[in-house]
């Protein structure tokens, strides 16, 4: 069980965890293409994914769940982690341009409050991609990887999830085809498993990757059409008492 940030730092450290990380970048980057000036914040576990904003970003900064600990990041410069409870992020509301939620949805135990606080910190104009499993693919079951603990989703399901906490979808795209195999020969064909991947079987992705912007007003239901009868054909004034002397 995925239940320590120094288990999905082992992870990435690994072989597959940096085919896997190099992977989901160029993805996430297609989404991302430009930062400049914009503050990028991570939750979840996304230090890995975070190197890439640091030069053209105007901050750059990770939330990590107090559940699961943290660990300085990055390891050459000043600490950019900060530990938080997932519902309490200490955060001023609207100060966040980009969000990066990845190995966070598919572990929360509080859905609702903590996709509140996403939504309260991230600017009117904001944007926030989600990282999580194909409930259909084969990492899903790859107990061994984060990608196998947690809940996995569908895609459905996921964007019913983000449009219930005002999340409006923007993109979607299925990311991470080459199967769970430690194999040297697997890791070194990911490139073409994902361009296959892509066009041809994209039910057996390994994550799905959402991008939302933030909804600020709530949609009304067209109206029925029916009209209200006044039962009234007067203004009706209140009648002055009789009998009471002037002073």
């Amino acid at each position: 069980m995925y239940s320590s940030v120094y288990d999905f730092k082992t992870f990435y450290n690994s072989k597959v965890g940096r085919v896997v990380r190099r992977v989901l970048q160029e993805r996430i980057r297609e989404l991302w293409p430009d930062v400049h000036g914009l503050r990028v914040m991570g939750t979840g576990y996304a230090t890995p994914y975070l190197r890439m904003f640091k030069e053209e970003a105007e901050r750059v900064f990770a939330m990590m769940p107090a559940g699961q600990g943290a660990h300085h990041w990055p390891h050459d410069g000043m600490n950019c982690v900060t530990l938080s409870e997932p519902s309490e992020l200490p955060i001023e509301t609207n100060s966040v341009d980009r969000i990066l939620m990845i190995h966070n949805l598919e572990f929360a135990e509080f859905l609702k409050p903590s996709l509140q606080e996403i939504w309260r910190v991230l600017k009117s104009n904001g944007r926030m991609i989600a990282v999580v499993p194909n409930r259909s693919g084969f990492w899903a079951r790859a107990d061994w990887a984060p990608f196998g603990q947690g809940t996995p989703y569908s895609m459905t399901q996921l964007n019913y999830a983000l449009r219930d906490n005002l999340f409006a979808h923007e993109h979607n795209e299925e990311a991470l085809f080459m199967p769970p195999l430690k194999y040297t020969s697997v890791l070194k064909s990911a490139g073409i498993f994902e361009r296959v991947g892509r066009s041809v079987v994209p039910i057996v992705s390994g994550v799905h990757i959402v991008e939302v912007s933030k909804q600020l007003y709530a949609t009304a239901d067209p109206s029925s059409g029916s009209k209200v009868t006044v039962r009234g054909r007067g203004i009706f004034m209140p009648k002055p008492a009789t009998g009471v002397a002037d002073n």
